[in-house]
């Protein structure tokens, strides 16, 4: 025989929750609309237009997001433009930024030092010199001689 216990733990659950017609997967939709257009940055690239692939890169970045695909994609676009810069380019490049900007930048280059790719490492530590310059963090370090 059933016992009655008056128990209402049961109602807690949604049972909305698990309706198979009800099911939307909102982070896919919102990964669409976050970090950089590759192809866009890419065509940039091949027509030699540095400066535009550079802030084309920077541009809506995957800051909100939990997906780590879409993190991954934005970092391999900017890091494929931060390789593509002549040495004599950067400082132009990180002048044009502003405070945010620069900001932004620096994560980018420090995510590139977590994952190096070929030849990545030595011109992710010419672009770290030039913030570190821009943002006066190294300032200090040259009036010491």
């Amino acid at each position: 025989m059933a016992r009655n216990t008056l128990s209402s733990r049961f109602r807690r659950v949604d049972i909305d929750e698990y309706d198979e017609n009800k099911f939307v997967d909102d982070q896919e939709e919102a990964a669409e609309n976050q970090g950089p257009d590759a192809a866009e940055v890419d065509d940039l690239i091949r027509q030699g237009d540095m400066m535009t692939a550079f802030h084309t890169a920077l541009r809506n970045p995957p800051i909100n997001t939990k997906n780590a695909a879409v993190k991954e994609k934005a970092q391999a676009t900017v890091l494929r433009v931060l390789t593509s810069f002549r040495s004599s380019e950067i400082e132009t490049a990180v002048r044009s930024l502003d405070r945010n900007g620069v900001d932004l930048l620096m994560k980018y280059i420090y995510r590139g030092f977590e994952k190096p790719t070929e030849n990545s490492s030595v011109m992710l530590l010419q672009w770290h010199e030039k913030v570190s310059l821009s943002a006066g963090i190294g300032d200090g370090l040259r009036t010491v001689h």
